[in-house]
This record gives C-alpha cells, structure tokens and sequence, in this order.
C-alpha cells in the first residue's frame, strides 16, 4: 500500500463498530475502480487490524474457524483502498483493488447468479 493511501484506524473508530454475537461484523467488498460488488465475507477486530497492517485483506472464516487472507492460496489478493462503515456501524464497505477473481467459482464477483423478479 502506498503511504497516501493508508487506511487510518483509530481507537474511536473501533469503539463505534458494532460486532454481532460472535465477534464478527459483514464486510462488503467492491471493486474501487469499477464499483462492482464482489462478494461479502465476515471479519472480527483481529482481522480488520491485519488487514489494515499487512495491506490484504485478511477475513475470519466461520466454516474453517481461522484467519484466511484473501488469495493466499490462489493468489487472488485484495488489495484496500479504503475502509467505510454504514451509518449503524454494523457493516464494513471495503473498496479493494482485486487481483484476479474474487469468487472460488473463478468469477469475477460471488455475486454471478440472478433471481427473475
């Protein structure tokens, strides 16, 4: 990450962010350039904190139980470019510069499938 493009995050904005039950808090991720949607995932403080140390996306794995940073085994990363929170505080919008598909599906977004309304 270049320094201009650090993501700040104080103490008094961690206060603000209003984690559900398990610790964890949904994390709408969208492409920065395009603004398409990729995909939604879900961190806790722990992981917010490395992503903004490491500079990928780091995310908290309900299935696996674990930290996973976004692309460490198909090498797909998430870069940040920025870290918003909605008006409840209860959801990250986070814009990331996307290396390659976001979806395990090799899609460009999770959000690929349409229901006819």
């Amino acid at each position: 990450m270049k320094p201009e493009e650090k993501i700040i995050l104080t103490p008094k904005t961690l206060t603000k962010l209003k984690f559900n039950d398990q610790e964890l808090i949904p994390a709408i991720i969208q492409d920065y350039k395009t603004k398409a949607v990729l995909m939604l995932a879900y961190m806790n403080l722990e992981s917010i904190k490395q992503t903004i140390k490491t500079g990928k996306v780091t995310y908290w794995s309900r299935s696996r139980q674990k930290y996973w940073v976004k692309g460490e085994t198909s090498g797909h990363f998430q870069f940040p470019k920025e870290i918003r929170y909605d008006c409840d505080c209860d959801t990250l919008l986070i814009k990331v510069r996307q290396i390659g598909s976001a979806c395990h599906t090799m899609k460009g977004s999770c959000f690929y499938r349409k229901i006819k309304a």
